[in-house]
């Protein structure tokens, strides 16, 4: 056995130890504070451009906490923000366009966009309604996070449980003032979907 092997082996092992597959039951699960992994976590919304496809982004800069309790979960609490300036279209230059602009998303004027919880309803064994506060170009509505709860683990170098969800939702831009272009072929509905890791804190 070559030095190699050895070595991958003794990575395989390790990484190994710090990972245990997800359970659904959160008994096990801690309450208190957990705090939102970036590099495991993904908000990438589409819109319908000219009827021809759903043109696709995501956000690179999100942070966030979530207020856990397993014995009741509609009494956690969740706060998440996003740069909008970390819009992520696949072309730079309309990356600046779009975060800066104000007929866009404006971050030079609103720096920051915002999901605060207001309710939680649980709808399913291991779903549930996250209801919250969206702020966006300074205005906030009220949406609807439609969430399911993929599990508790230990994720890779991490000593604490990470915990596991994804969501979905849709709203109208226009309810934040962004109408640009939407008698011109771009849609008025936003699809948004997310992928979200939180480690104990």
């Amino acid at each position: 056995m070559t030095f190699k092997t050895i070595m991958m082996l003794l990575v395989l092992v390790l990484l190994g130890a710090c990972y245990t597959p997800p359970k659904l039951e959160t008994s096990e699960v801690r309450p208190g504070n957990y705090i939102l992994d970036p590099a495991h976590t993904s908000v990438i919304w589409s819109v319908k451009h000219a009827g021809l496809s759903n043109y696709s982004a995501r956000f690179d800069t999100i942070s966030g906490q979530l207020s856990f309790d397993p014995k009741n979960p509609e009494r956690s609490f969740v706060d998440i923000r996003i740069d909008p300036q970390s819009v992520n279209t696949g072309d730079a230059e309309f990356d600046q366009e779009i975060a800066n602009k104000k007929a866009y998303f404006g971050g030079d004027t609103f720096g920051e966009i915002s999901f605060i919880s207001t309710k939680i309803i649980i709808t399913g064994e291991h779903s549930g309604h996250i209801i919250g506060d969206l702020t966006f170009r300074g205005q906030r509505q009220s949406i609807t996070l439609e969430t399911v709860f993929n599990g508790a683990g230990r994720s890779f170098g991490h000593k604490g449980k990470t915990l596991g969800f994804s969501a979905t939702t849709k709203f109208n831009r226009s309810a934040f003032g962004l109408t640009h272009l939407i008698n011109f072929g771009i849609g008025d509905e936003i699809s948004l979907t997310i992928e979200a890791e939180f480690n104990e804190a």
